[in-house]
C-alpha cells in the first residue's frame, strides 16, 4: 500500500471513530450548578502559610476527628449485635431444619 493511502486510511479510521464521542464543553461553559457559586478567593501563599500555621488549627482538627472516630466506633459497636432476635433466629432454625427456607 502507498504511503499517502495508508494516511488517508488511518485518517478515515480515527475520524470514524472520534464522531462517537461526546462533543468538547465550549471553554468556560460551567454545569448550571456551579454557575450561580462564587469562584474561590485566591491568596497569596505567604498568607496561607500563615493561616496553615495558626495555633488552634491543627488543635482543633484533631479533636474534630477524634469526636468523629468516637462516634464512628459507637455506631460499629451497635451493629455487632445480633441480626435477629431469639424468636426469629429459632423460627429460621425450625424452616432449615425442615427444609423450607
Amino acid at each position: 500500500m502507498r504511503p499517502h493511502r495508508l494516511l488517508s486510511a488511518l485518517v478515515a479510521v480515527s475520524v470514524s471513530l472520534s464522531s462517537g464521542c461526546a462533543p468538547f464543553p465550549a471553554i468556560g461553559a460551567f454545569p448550571a450548578a456551579t454557575a450561580a457559586t462564587t469562584p474561590p478567593t485566591l491568596l497569596p501563599l505567604d498568607e496561607l502559610l500563615a493561616q496553615a500555621a495558626a495555633p488552634g488549627t491543627a488543635a482543633a482538627r484533631g479533636e474534630a476527628l477524634a469526636a468523629r472516630a468516637a462516634r464512628l466506633r459507637a455506631r460499629a459497636s451497635l451493629m455487632r449485635g445480633a441480626v435477629h432476635d431469639p424468636a426469629t433466629r429459632a423460627r429460621l432454625a425450625e424452616a432449615i431444619r425442615q427444609g423450607r427456607a
